[in-house]
């Protein structure tokens, strides 16, 4: 896939959105990927978790981790690429650990899969799970890579299907806010106090 399919893709599904968002970082931007908006459809879903199990499979995995409720659908098609199994780890009272009698061994090589990734922190306590686990991290992976800066230094391998330069603002610097448009917060997870 190119470039340009998958913005193509992003725009068709309507999953590129503009306006004035709360991530969960807590960051504000001008524009969101709602990813669950391409994962709906299935062959989607499936072509983008094969390329994303091209990009990885040098790596080794025996297993694909990826965070509920984003990673879900696309952990499970890069698993499905690679042939390995696929399971995610969910938040219990505020913390992400494994449940559902998911486990890893430390046999195991874990890749990470997320749906985006803009400031790694997701992706970081995801590694942290499989490593309190005591698996091995071979790498980390995502759809999209939507940091404006520099990629988020994960201390592992890091591949993304795109990346593309959304810009995010502290709260106090937002020129959105300080025009007065009104913020969304989308997406699963709460953001981060």
């Amino acid at each position: 896939m190119t470039r340009d399919d998958l913005l193509n893709l992003f725009r068709r599904s309507g999953a590129l959105l503009e306006g004035h968002f709360r991530l969960s970082s807590g960051l504000h931007s001008s524009g969101y990927l709602q990813c669950a908006l391409v994962l709906q459809h299935p062959a989607d879903a499936e072509a983008l978790g094969r390329a994303l199990a091209e990009r990885t499979r040098g790596l080794g995995a025996t297993v694909v981790l990826s965070p509920a409720l984003g990673g879900i659908v696309i952990g499970q098609e890069v698993g499905r690429g690679l042939d390995v199994r696929a399971i995610f780890a969910e938040r219990q009272e505020g913390t992400l650990m494994l449940r559902r009698g998911f486990a890893l061994a430390d046999t195991d090589r874990v890749l990470v899969v997320e749906d985006v990734v803009t400031t790694g922190g997701s992706t970081r306590e995801t590694l942290q799970v499989a490593r309190a686990a005591g698996a091995q991290v071979v790498g980390a992976a995502a759809m999209v890579n939507r940091n404006s800066g520099p990629r988020a230094d994960l201390g592992v391998p890091f591949t993304a299907l795109l990346d593309i330069a959304l810009p995010t603002y502290e709260p106090t610097a937002c020129p959105l806010c300080a025009q007065g448009v009104a913020v969304v917060k989308p997406g699963s997870r709460p953001v981060v106090a």
